[in-house]
């Protein structure tokens, strides 16, 4: 009982931290899950790379499902990734989605992917990775586009899928969203809510720019990135960071790259991804 499934990165365009509402877009950067069920009746899991990260969240999401749709199940999971941990770029999301599908895939069970996202989204609660439950990211990561959503009750409200260039600029810190201060954030929440009108409206690039310099003040993050990218173009803090991302022209992200590849850190082109999580 084998399963495998990967899912795609994710930017922001509002963080859900302020005011419960979220946005955020899938990027062409991936975490693989192979999930193999046994006996057993208890499940170990591994992060290629990292012997000693926290692999409560994966578990747990093999877990979830066999619960549901198995007999309590065993086994092991392990997961590669393109997307470094703990940076904004939403790896927790990715790694729940593939490992739901991939546990999915090898029970042989077929589920709508925008209710396997949310076993994922139960799962990081239930360990405490998350504030908000990041359904926002989790339905970016699991669909592909961008989606907008309401996060106190799991809603997706809106989905397009646009074909964005983007630029990621990731410093080499590390940073968890379950870290952040969101008594600080939830100060912010009249900005959160001027980008949430703009992201129902479909104003994407104006919403990440308002949230970028609302966030990078609650979290005492630098702007200087995104008002570099400005005005040819948008660009936010990715979740609670410190990874940024941009969207615009191709022409504009190269001409950004070479300004924000000055920083120590990781910069790097890449595009939206459209489709979302898939079985391998």
């Amino acid at each position: 009982m084998v399963g495998r499934a990967a899912a795609p990165a994710a930017g922001t365009v509002l963080n859900a931290l302020a005011n419960g509402y979220g946005s955020a877009f899938a990027i062409d950067a991936y975490t693989e899950a192979t999930v193999e069920l046994d006996g057993s009746g208890s499940v170990t899991g591994e992060i290629d790379g990292a012997p000693d990260a926290d692999t409560r969240l994966i578990k747990r999401c093999v877990e979830s499902v066999t619960e549901r749709f198995g007999d309590g199940e065993g086994g092991h999971v392990r997961t590669e990734s393109e997307v470094p941990m703990a940076s904004g770029l939403k790896s927790s999301s990715a790694a729940a989605n593939a490992t739901v599908l991939a546990t999915l895939d090898a029970l042989d069970v077929d589920l709508d992917r925008e209710e396997a996202c949310r076993i994922g989204v139960d799962a990081a609660r239930d360990v405490g990775v998350t504030v908000t439950g990041a359904f926002d990211d989790a339905s970016a990561s699991m669909l592909g586009g961008v989606t907008v959503t309401d996060n106190t009750e799991d809603e997706l409200l809106d989905r397009e899928e646009p074909e964005w260039d983007v630029l990621v600029y990731t410093p080499d810190e590390r940073g968890f969203s379950a870290d952040a201060d969101v008594s600080r954030c939830e100060r912010i929440a009249p900005m959160a809510d001027v980008a949430y009108e703009l992201a129902v409206e479909g104003e994407y690039r104006r919403a990440m720019c308002v949230n970028g310099f609302a966030f990078c003040a609650a979290l005492d993050r630098s702007a200087e990135p995104i008002v570099e990218a400005l005005p040819d173009a948008a660009a936010s803090l990715s979740g609670t960071g410190p990874s940024y991302t941009a969207v615009g022209d191709r022409d504009a992200l190269e001409a950004l790259s070479e300004v924000w590849s000055q920083r120590k850190g990781k910069t790097w082109l890449t595009t939206t991804q459209r489709t979302g999580a898939t079985s391998r």
